[in-house]
């Protein structure tokens, strides 16, 4: 009997399963949101939250012990820096599971696993193309770039070797051995 173990195996061997956990955790705290199966999203919600905690400690330590399951230096640092930051403030509730449909092949629960704060990133200012004039002189105009294009005939390629052409050279070859 299984009491008490509350462990779900996903019909994996352990050490698929762990690496298949390992894998959605790297990606979690690389986009900050993550879509997978709901059993999926719950057990790796939990290694999740483990590691923020680490991450809050700030011990070299702590950081040895996030490298065991994130396998990569650059992301243990940003674990540190970044994502710990967010929740500094926070005692627990680093995560969310948002349950979204059913999966069309197979039928499984989805969810959308993510953090519950999110890092702001600058937005990009788009640069328009027509260059406005200069305060100082109001009397130029703006410039519009006008680009010629000359129409270019389709150029027809004829393919270097027939299909059967490859495949004829194989089976002579081989009638050959015989």
């Amino acid at each position: 009997m299984r009491h008490k173990i509350k462990t779900n195996r996903f019909g994996r061997f352990s050490s698929y399963r762990k690496a298949t956990l390992n894998s959605l955790v790297r990606a979690l705290i690389l986009s900050e949101s993550i879509k997978t199966t709901h059993d999926k999203a719950k057990a790796c919600a939990s290694i999740v939250e483990h590691l923020i905690t680490l991450a809050k400690r700030q011990t070299l330590t702590a950081r040895r012990q996030a490298n065991k399951t994130l396998c990569d230096h650059r992301l243990v640092k940003r674990l540190f820096t970044e994502t710990a930051s967010l929740f500094k403030d926070k005692n627990s509730g680093y995560t969310r599971v948002l349950k979204l449909g059913f999966r069309r092949g197979d039928g499984a629960q989805m969810a959308i696993l993510e953090l519950t704060e999110k890092s702001v990133k600058p937005k990009k200012q788009k640069h328009s193309a027509v260059s406005l004039p200069h305060p100082a002189h109001p009397e130029e105009k703006p410039h519009a770039h006008k680009v010629e294009e000359k129409p270019k005939a389709p150029e027809k390629k004829e393919p270097s070797k027939k299909f059967f052409g490859g495949l004829r050279g194989f089976f002579k070859k081989e009638r050959d051995s015989l």
